[in-house]
């Protein structure tokens, strides 16, 4: 099975937002209301039922280390979020209907004939990203533009990107590219330039994604978990948090059968 996915670098994005237009356009997604957010030049705000792919505007106080003195303490920071396909899917893993599935290109696709829009899957991803459309009560999410791939053909959003921050193709060749990039920023002098979600070793929680990214400052900066986790891996804490929870209830239960009344305790 072949493991398709994106490599999004952030540092070559110029904000222009053509993949989400190209995104809305292929896949026919409805408006987001056409909200004044007053959040920078971001009038998308997040992903959502009806944005697949979100470009985040972050206006920092500091500048990028590449900057020359004198250029100020302020710069921007833009970025393509999307759908991550984790390995480890939460989104996939807690549906009840099998709507849920994964691809021959090993990316996660919601059938929307099978939802029943029971919420599961909402609340089974850690990154935020899936949602409900308000008008049918069913999960949406970015497909990955599985109707393109089964034709051989790219992604709306990463054929639409003008400076190529948004990369298509196999998983392992992305990060093989993906290092490579890392390391041209590194010997630049970006020293703060890392990967995330490339691999299992990054992301335990997730198993690594299929749409990873090039960042240059925390995760939380760019709206991102710094430690993502699929809910079904605390399964077995809980239960035994309730195995302990239990043991005390029964040991308190021992305690007040055996203990003599208090009144027989004064005498």
């Amino acid at each position: 099975m072949s493991r398709m996915g994106f490599f999004t670098d952030s540092t070559l994005c110029i904000g222009c937002k053509a993949c989400e237009v190209a995104c809305k356009q292929w896949n026919q997604l409805p408006d987001d209301g056409f909200v004044f957010t007053g959040l920078s030049y971001d009038n998308t705000a997040h992903l959502g039922a009806s944005t697949w792919r979100h470009v985040a505007f972050v206006e920092r106080d500091k500048p990028l280390s590449q900057q020359r003195a004198g250029v100020g303490d302020f710069s921007w920071l833009l970025s393509s979020d999307v759908c991550k396909h984790c390995e480890r899917a939460g989104c996939l893993e807690n549906c009840p209907t099998g709507a849920i599935v994964r691809t021959e290109f090993n990316t996660v696709y919601v059938q929307p004939d099978i939802c029943n829009g029971c919420g599961y899957c909402i609340v089974g991803c850690p990154f935020g990203v899936i949602d409900r459309r308000e008008d049918d009560g069913r999960a949406w999410k970015c497909t990955l533009c599985y109707d393109r791939l089964k034709d051989d053909l790219e992604p709306a959003c990463a054929k639409s990107c003008p400076t190529d921050s948004i990369l298509f193709g196999e998983i392992d060749e992305l990060r093989d590219v993906a290092r490579a990039r890392l390391s041209t920023l590194h010997a630049q002098g970006v020293g703060e330039a890392y990967l995330y979600g490339a691999s299992a070793e990054d992301q335990p929680g997730t198993g690594g994604l299929n749409a990873f990214f090039l960042l240059v400052d925390r995760p939380e900066v760019y709206n991102l978990p710094p430690d993502p986790i699929a809910p079904q891996l605390k399964q077995g804490d809980a239960w035994r948090m309730v195995g302990v929870g239990a043991l005390a209830m029964a040991a308190v239960t021992l305690f007040a059968a055996f203990s003599p009344p208090a009144s027989r305790r004064l005498r």
